[in-house]
């Protein structure tokens, strides 16, 4: 698919999902050889929202508020999951440190990298999700955030709002971004 013009790439993507919405957007990613960002700005309707990454520890700040919630990291070799609470951080040594101690998440993380945040609702496997996505310059992703579940499977009230208000917050441009 090297040769496929950008266009049609997008065109395909576009269709892709409106007939799997529910897909791994990173196969798409892999088979239109673009970067998982352009397959999260091909997801339809008001379904995604953009925050610029220059808002990368706002965000978090607020995210380690909700609760539990689930953390994602995916790269070709592993999907690695976090179920538990964001812990808080603070910026040191050019990198924003999670206090997440002994118990928890905890990690460095580099704010300048990150270039754009995606509030992203879809459904996954047949179910609906909503995410907080963390993108660097080369449009892969650094990380995700899933809003929780309570013991019903349903997501959570309270981080739906919570979702809903970063939107509100700090939202640079909704829709197909």
């Amino acid at each position: 698919m090297q040769d496929m013009s950008h266009a049609k790439k997008i065109e395909q993507i576009r269709q892709a999902i409106a007939e799997k919405p529910d897909g791994i957007l990173e196969a798409l990613a892999t088979q239109f050889a673009v970067p998982v960002q352009t397959v999260i700005e091909c997801v339809p309707g008001n379904r995604v929202a953009r925050i610029d990454g220059s808002r990368f520890v706002d965000v978090l700040t607020d995210i380690a508020t909700w609760g539990d919630i689930t953390f994602i990291v995916h790269t070709k070799d592993a999907v690695v999951e976090f179920c538990g609470p964001m812990p808080t951080g603070r910026i040191g040594h050019g990198m924003y440190n999670l206090q997440g101690g002994k118990i928890g998440l905890s990690g460095h993380l580099r704010p300048e990298n990150c270039k754009s945040i995606f509030l992203v609702r879809r459904p996954f496997m047949g179910v609906e999700t909503m995410s907080v996505q963390f993108f660097n310059a080369e449009g892969e992703t650094i990380f995700r955030i899933y809003v929780g579940r309570d013991e019903a499977r349903n997501l959570k009230a309270d981080q739906i709002e919570r979702f809903n208000r970063l939107e509100t917050l700090f939202v640079e441009t909704a829709g197909d971004a």
